[in-house]
């Protein structure tokens, strides 16, 4: 019999994250306590701008994107946002959306497997993904089981089970 396998992906819905982005400008544009204070999300790149004329404003702004985020089904662990620094006269958060799986949470994640896992499991890196390999399906359901209560700061999907 053929090995069975799935691999470990961290991705984001990036049509989601646009949705959400744009609600939270939309709720910004049209809540009363944003008025007046210049509050403001949008795409810069690839980046996510949060502006706002106070820093307590921009958290706010940060915490109703957030709000919305979750609202679409997209985890807060792949939501990189930095502290809020002064731009001349206004308060700025940059935020950035964490794809795929670096070298050291691959490792991390490799070694977890390596220890914890059933025997029968075997996991190689590739690229920024992981790919899990074992005879036996319920180990590697064991394994997917595993990774889900594990205390990684990653936002992780299994996909391709085969």
């Amino acid at each position: 019999m053929a090995d069975s396998s799935f691999d470990v992906v961290s991705k984001v819905d990036r049509q989601e994250a646009d949705n959400a982005l744009n609600q939270a400008r939309k709720e910004v544009e049209q809540r009363y306590d944003f008025k007046g204070t210049d509050a403001s999300i949008a795409w810069s790149g690839e980046t996510i701008l949060i502006k706002a004329n106070s820093e307590d404003r921009a958290k706010a702004v940060l915490d109703v994107f957030e709000t919305k985020l979750i609202k679409r089904g997209i985890s807060l662990k792949s939501l990189d946002a930095g502290e809020p620094h002064a731009s001349g006269r206004e308060y700025r958060i940059e935020a950035k959306l964490k794809e795929g799986i670096d070298q050291e949470h691959a490792k991390k994640i490799n070694k977890l497997i390596r220890d914890e896992a059933p025997k029968s499991v075997k996991s190689q890196i590739q690229g920024d993904e992981l790919r899990v390999q074992s005879k036996s399906r319920d180990d590697l359901q064991a394994t997917i089981a595993l990774l889900k209560g594990a205390d990684l700061d990653l936002d992780l999907q299994f996909v391709n089970f085969r």
